[in-house]
């Protein structure tokens, strides 16, 4: 009996334990008043001349809550009519109501956006607070902004290629922020791209990746020879004069380098489908050229490596009229951005000069002009 009442009392204590046990608070947040946004433009055209100058600036109200909390705000782009899918947020500090985008930023804005450069585009903004897993939004304002094509160099992440080959082909020896860069059009760490080796005699034809144009963390060989990279590893030698098409994933420390060496060919040439013409490299321009050549409008013509047919520049999916002195871009079959097997033509016969600047991966240009 006297067991039976101590099991009592503990089982009586402990719902009353329960039962006065005070609850926690738990806040509920809530949004009092919305935030408003507004601009002191709607129409904006992008200038890279000025790149550095605001270009439009932001002012908004900030949203209220009913309790204090800590957060986070941007203002927030995306095309109009997407209903801000794939939206580009622009950080603006916590502690602010106002702030300017310069000229540069909001074109990287953008391009991020896949705007069209050098029209008007149509684009949405707001304000954007975050609070934990938690989004709210102010207004949407409406903004016409005509973007301008923005220089790849500055667009694209790049690595370097610093040796002893660099200055015979336009830059400077060994030296990280004067030489050949290898981009990364996918901005994905993997980078590639074009560089030229004038001579492999002696230490002519080393050279190591670098990257920030500087020595620390630099990657060379790991001394195995079979494309495989490491820190502050051995200088990599090439094995043939010419052009050099690099790989390289920066992240899996692996590379790869094969000879390319372009030419044209085409019926649209004196030589036809059975031979090519090659280019040669100018330091001076870091191009490559063919000086002159006769070109014909009833026949086509494309670029092709090593006189096979792995590796094309041509056009992206369809037959392509150059006219002279308008540089195009132009693509490599061998990165997969090429659909079909177009060609190039010209819309009047003579004598060119052509011009490939390969000295983006992210941005081949050619260039034809009628001499």
């Amino acid at each position: 009996m006297k067991h039976l009442f101590k099991i009592l009392a503990l089982a009586f204590i402990g719902l009353w334990a329960i039962s006065c046990e005070k609850d926690e608070d738990q806040a509920i947040l809530n949004q009092v008043t919305e935030g408003k946004l507004s601009s002191d433009k709607a129409t904006v055209v992008l200038n890279e001349v000025i790149a550095g100058d605001a270009a439009i600036n932001f002012t908004w109200v900030k949203p209220t809550f009913n309790t204090a909390i800590v957060y986070t705000q941007q203002v927030e782009f995306a095309m109009k009519g997407n209903n801000f899918k794939n939206s580009i947020g622009f950080s603006a500090g916590n502690n602010i109501t106002s702030t300017p985008i310069t000229h540069a930023e909001l074109n990287a804005i953008m391009f991020n956006l896949g705007a069209t450069p050098d029209v008007p585009n149509q684009i949405e903004a707001r304000l954007k607070t975050n609070v934990g897993p938690a989004a709210f939004y102010s207004n949407v304002i409406s903004l016409t902004v005509t973007p301008y094509t923005p220089n790849p160099d500055l667009v694209y992440p790049k690595i370097n290629v610093p040796g002893a080959y660099a200055g015979a082909a336009g830059y400077a020896n060994w030296n990280p922020g004067n030489s050949p860069n290898l981009f990364s059009p996918e901005k994905d760490g993997k980078y590639r791209g074009f560089v030229y080796i004038t001579s492999i005699s002696g230490d002519n034809g080393k050279y190591k990746y670098t990257i920030n144009e500087g020595w620390p963390g630099n990657k060379g060989d790991d001394g195995t020879l079979t494309g495989k990279l490491a820190v502050d590893g051995s200088d990599i030698i090439a094995t043939a004069v010419g052009t050099h098409y690099m790989k390289v994933d920066w992240n899996a420390n692996t590379y790869s380098d094969v000879i390319a060496n372009f030419g044209i060919i085409g019926d649209a040439t004196p030589t036809g489908w059975g031979s090519d013409t090659d280019f040669v490299y100018n330091p001076a321009t870091k191009t490559f050229v063919i000086n002159s050549i006769a070109l014909n409008t009833s026949g086509a013509f494309k670029f092709r490596a090593n006189d096979d047919w792995a590796m094309k520049f041509q056009p992206q999916s369809s037959d392509q009229t150059l006219t002279s002195g308008s540089g195009v871009v132009t693509y490599l079959s061998s990165e997969n951005t090429v659909t079909g097997d177009p060609n190039y033509k010209v819309d009047v016969a003579g004598n060119y000069k052509i011009e490939l600047d390969l000295h983006n991966s992210a941005n081949y240009k050619l260039t034809i002009t009628k001499l």
